[in-house]
C-alpha cells in the first residue's frame, strides 16, 4: 500500500502533529453503518497503535491502517484537503474513498 500526501494537506497537518505530538491512522469506522462494507473512513490523531495496525510509510509522517481493513483500501491512495470543507479526502486513481473525511482527535486517557 502506498499513501501519498498532497502539499495542501501536508501543510494543514504539520501544526497540528507539531503541536499535539501524536501520530495519524486511517480509521475505518463500521459503527451504526450496518454491516461491514459500509464503513465510513476517517484520519485520526492518536498517542500509539493498537494491536491490528500496521505502519504505512508515506511522503510525509508513517499512517496507521488497521490490518484486518486492508480490503477496503486501494494500492495507491491519496489524501488532499477539501478547500473550505474543513476536512481531507482520501481518493485514488479510480475512485474516491472518502470525500469528506474529518480529522478525528481521540481523546486522550484521563489522567488519575
Amino acid at each position: 500500500m502506498k499513501i501519498i500526501f498532497t502539499d495542501r494537506a501536508i501543510e494543514q497537518l504539520t501544526p497540528i502533529l507539531t503541536e499535539t505530538k501524536r501520530m495519524l491512522k486511517l480509521k475505518y469506522d463500521t459503527d451504526g453503518c450496518g454491516c461491514l462494507i459500509n464503513g465510513v473512513i476517517a484520519l485520526s490523531l492518536v498517542d500509539e497503535a493498537d494491536d491490528d495496525d500496521i505502519a504505512v510509510d508515506t511522503n510525509f509522517v508513517p499512517v496507521f491502517v488497521e490490518k484486518s481493513r486492508l480490503v477496503f483500501y486501494d494500492d495507491t491512495m491519496t489524501i488532499d484537503i477539501v478547500e473550505g470543507g474543513g476536512c481531507f479526502q482520501l481518493k485514488s486513481p479510480g475512485q474516491i474513498l472518502s470525500p469528506r473525511m474529518p480529522l478525528v482527535k481521540v481523546s486522550e486517557p484521563c489522567e488519575r
